[in-house]
This record gives C-alpha cells, sequence and structure tokens, in this order.
C-alpha cells in the first residue's frame, strides 16, 4: 500500500467517523431523491439515473474486477449499459497497450449482457443506434422468469469473471428471486452490486404509489439473502461456495449512495 492510498483509507474511516459529515449525506439524499436528482445524468449520451457517486464507485470497482461479462437487471434507457460497455471497451485497450500489440476495435471478448421486463422502442433503437452496441446483448423477459433465468445462464458460461448489477423491480420478493437466480454466477473477488437499498433508510413519502417501502426493498432482500447464505449455504455456479459479504469500504467512501448494503463481494 503507498502512502497515498494509506492516506486515502484513513480519510475514508475518519469521514464514516465524522457525524456533522454523515448527517449532512443523508439529509442530501433524502432531499435529492425527492427532486429526482438522479434523472440529470447521462453516459455517453444516453441517460444513465445514477447517482454520480455510484457511477464514480462502479467504474472503480469495474477497473479493479476486470470482468468480461457484466450482466444487468433493469435497462431503462440504458446508460448503465452503455457505461459498462465503454469501461469494458477501456479494459481491452489498455490490454493491448500492456501487451504491444494493436486492438481490433469489433473484438468483443467482454461483453454486457442487459435484462428488462420492457425495453421501449425508442431507447432500444437507441441502444443499437450507440458506437459501444456491439458490445451489448439484451434480453425482453421478466429477470427472473424461469426461461429468463436459463438463457441468461447459458450465455454466461465460458466466461471466467463475471460481475452481476440488479436494478430493476425493488420488491423484496424480486430481488430476492434475483439475488437467488443471478448471484451465483458473480466469480471470485468480483461483485453482485443491489441498487436503491436506500429505500429501507427513506421516509414512506419519498416512495409513494410504489409496491415497495420501508420493510420490502432490496435492502431487506440482500439481508434475507446473507443470512440464507450463512445457514443454509449456496453453491455459486464456478461449483465453489457461495460467500458474499457486504463490502462497506465502498459506502464508506462514497457517504451518497442508493446502494447502501448493496456492494457485495464475493470471497
Amino acid at each position: 500500500m503507498t502512502d497515498f492510498s494509506k492516506e486515502v483509507a484513513a480519510r475514508i474511516q475518519a469521514n464514516r467517523n465524522d457525524a456533522d459529515l454523515t448527517a449532512a449525506a443523508q439529509s442530501f439524499m433524502q432531499a435529492s431523491i425527492g427532486a429526482m436528482y438522479s434523472y440529470n445524468f447521462s453516459a455517453l449520451g444516453r441517460p444513465v439515473i445514477q447517482y454520480p457517486q455510484d457511477i464514480v464507485a462502479l467504474q472503480e470497482l469495474i477497473w479493479q474486477v476486470r470482468p468480461d461479462l457484466i450482466i444487468e437487471a433493469g435497462i431503462a434507457h440504458g446508460g448503465s449499459l452503455i457505461l459498462s460497455a465503454s469501461m469494458l471497451a477501456l479494459l481491452d485497450y489498455c490490454d493491448a497497450v500492456t501487451e504491444g500489440r494493436t486492438l481490433d476495435p469489433k473484438a468483443t471478448r467482454r461483453r454486457v449482457l442487459g435484462v428488462d421486463i420492457d425495453i421501449r422502442a425508442h431507447n432500444h433503437a437507441a441502444i443499437l443506434a450507440h458506437p459501444l452496441s456491439h458490445r451489448i446483448d439484451m434480453i425482453q423477459g421478466s429477470s427472473i422468469a424461469p426461461d429468463i433465468v436459463a438463457r441468461i445462464h447459458a450465455a454466461a458460461s465460458g466466461y471466467q469473471k463475471i460481475m452481476v448489477i440488479l436494478d430493476s423491480n425493488h420488491t423484496h420478493a424480486h430481488v430476492l428471486a434475483e439475488l437467488e437466480a443471478y448471484a451465483p454466477l458473480t466469480s471470485q473477488g468480483s461483485y453482485c452490486i443491489v441498487f436503491d437499498t436506500v429505500v429501507e433508510d427513506l421516509p414512506d413519502a419519498l416512495t409513494p404509489d410504489r409496491p415497495w417501502g420501508k420493510g420490502d426493498n432490496p435492502k431487506t432482500a440482500v439481508w434475507q439473502y446473507l443470512r440464507i447464505l450463512g445457514e443454509e449455504g449456496r453453491v455459486a455456479a464456478d461449483g465453489a461456495p457461495l460467500r458474499l459479504e457486504i463490502d462497506r469500504s465502498v459506502e464508506d467512501k462514497l457517504l451518497i449512495t442508493v446502494a447502501p448494503d448493496g456492494f457485495l463481494r464475493r470471497v
């Protein structure tokens, strides 16, 4: 660990223990969610509907893990798919530079696979029109339907390093079913990231007319799934025991995130 990285680690810990700073972050989260703040950003031209802090976290984790496949449940406007595809393209470029070879721009060993129950025609067309679309595969259907789960598992076979991002229907039951279906695809040292766990920490007034809320949301699903892993165990797709832990160092760094307790690292 370099001197600078030690300084970073110390600052992160100090910030996490700073009551005024963490209270300000929580206050901002509540105020900004009501203002639909996350709807104001884009990734390489497509609306991404994420907080800038979480976008930074994603690029850091993708660089760290270096996945060759990212599975995303939830597509919306496609910004997250484009963001992931851009990071995978950069990994391929950097590998080529490091290895002293010319990069074939059409080489797409690293790919993104997105699933959504409703890929709207205008979003589908815009994603396909993007220069990075050649790295993206999309499946329309419920992410927890048995046939869709089977298709995604089949598509994931042969990949060595897989990252999973869950950001679709935010009810407890749906997210728990997604975790059962896709967390086992997470590779050793990689992450299963569950977004919008912050719903558990919000007043019900901020989630009106939604089927999810306090006590029924992605965070409660994460907690239950981790209990299941501890009590019953699960086997990962690679045949090894599946062990996931909450990597709180990510949220401690961000302070502002929609995924508290949602950055799950396979250990």
